[in-house]
């Protein structure tokens, strides 16, 4: 599976307007209930907010992957969020997430879970990807990059 399957421009907000975590993961949430991609948007969002409880899903260099694995999530789905300042996910490298990936999924395919996760932290890690993410100006823009950076990257099944 592409991220680019289920990553689509309406999934994208830029900017991402809140300074916050929590109200940072809650915009990404109603991203994709609003695309109708959620059962249940609490549940969906106080399920994230008990992950970050285990442990931070800011992974440094200004990049943040907020998600869970719940009953309320039927299909995986990705939101994308772009902060200009960036929003404190009290990073280990304490560096504010500019980039904000939510992923959410079934509980009951936690290999697909671990596969996008992967996915996403392997193209984030390309500091040039990330640069030119942070300088789009549309969300056509960002999908296009990432489509892009897959084919060239990943044997995608």
């Amino acid at each position: 599976m592409r991220l680019t399957d289920i990553l689509k421009e309406s999934h994208v907000l830029m900017p991402l307007k809140s300074d916050e975590r929590d109200d940072a993961i809650r915009a990404l949430i109603d991203i994709l209930d609003q695309n109708q991609l959620l059962s249940d948007k609490e549940k969906a969002f106080q399920a994230v907010l008990e992950r970050e409880k285990i442990m931070t899903t800011g992974v440094g260099n200004g990049i943040a992957i907020p998600h869970c694995k719940d009953s309320s999530c039927p299909n995986f789905a990705v939101a994308l969020g772009l902060h200009p300042k960036g929003v404190d996910f009290h990073s280990l490298d304490k560096k504010k997430a500019k980039i904000v990936f939510l992923l959410v999924g079934p509980e009951n395919n936690p290999g697909m879970h671990i596969k996008l996760l992967s996915r996403i932290s392997r193209l984030m890690s390309n500091e040039e990807l990330r640069e030119q993410i942070i300088s789009c100006k549309k969300p056509e823009e960002v999908i296009e990059i990432i489509q892009e950076e897959e084919e060239y990257y990943f044997d995608l099944d």
